[in-house]
């Protein structure tokens, strides 16, 4: 399937690690041009590394805070210097810790909420002025199956990624009159491939409560939650990434993809 990515600019927001990774990694397979987006300097540096050794056409690091909204303007003006036009945004920052909502500490949720939430409405409301002037262009949300049902000792997650999910489907309303196309993808449970995937600021890192998920045991014990007894991998969430991004989703926006293996069927 030709997919129309080649020498396409796409950034994608906490590229550094994990998921974001693989999705900046498959763009690049595609001949796309990469902005790796994240505070992780070395885990980004190296994601760019990668995405140009697989066929990348160009790739970069940009640093940035993507809850700063000066720090967000900035990095679009970097990347439309490097590339000179953005054609896909990918939202992808995320993260969690396990708690009961009754004993979260207000600062753990008012950082849930600017990573989850508040980082996908700054970076859409920055960008996507500049993809309605040129009449084309897609965006990709990474939202999470908790947003779809609410999850156990993830309330303010769930949450966050309710609202990004709901937010897809308003972008999407507002801006297909000018050619720009917004989806939004749930993962399932979607642990780091290796250590060295966990990134420096990831929720999966060594000290982290999600760390200790990561055990062979514990893996099997959420697979059984999964119809295909399986977890996913950030790969297969990237396919679906790259898929909503391309040319031949041109006729797909304002939808939300679970890629988790059956855990929700909504």
């Amino acid at each position: 399937m030709e997919l129309g990515l080649r020498g396409k600019s796409v950034i994608v927001t906490g590229a550094a690690s994990n998921i974001g990774r693989a999705i900046a990694l498959a763009f690049a397979r595609e001949g796309a041009q990469v902005a790796v987006a994240d505070i992780d300097r070395e885990g980004g540096e190296r994601t760019a590394w990668q995405a140009e050794s697989l066929g990348a056409q160009r790739a970069a690091f940009v640093a940035c805070d993507v809850t700063e909204r000066e720090q967000v303007a900035e990095m679009m003006e970097e990347v439309v210097r490097r590339f000179g036009r953005i054609d896909v945004l990918v939202n992808n920052v995320g993260w969690d810790r396990l708690r009961l909502f009754l004993e979260e500490p207000w600062e753990e949720m008012e950082r849930k909420v600017r990573l989850n939430l508040w980082s996908v409405l700054i970076c859409s409301r920055i960008v996507l002025p500049r993809l309605v002037e040129q009449r084309s262009g897609a965006v990709v949300n990474i939202a999470s199956d908790a947003g779809r049902m609410g999850e156990f000792r993830e309330a303010v997650y769930s949450a966050c990624k309710g609202g990004v999910i709901a937010l897809t489907k308003a972008l999407a309303r507002e801006c297909g009159r000018y050619g720009v196309r917004v989806n939004c993808v749930c993962p399932g449970t979607t642990m780091p491939a290796s250590p060295e995937d966990a990134g420096a600021y990831s929720m999966w890192r060594a000290g982290e409560e999600l760390a200790s998920w990561t055990t062979e045991e514990m893996k099997e014990r959420i697979a059984r939650a999964y119809p295909l007894r399986r977890l996913g991998t950030a790969e297969e969430v990237a396919n679906a990434v790259v898929f909503l991004a391309s040319d031949a989703a041109s006729f797909i926006t304002g939808q939300t993809l679970s890629v988790s293996g059956g855990y929700t069927m909504i």
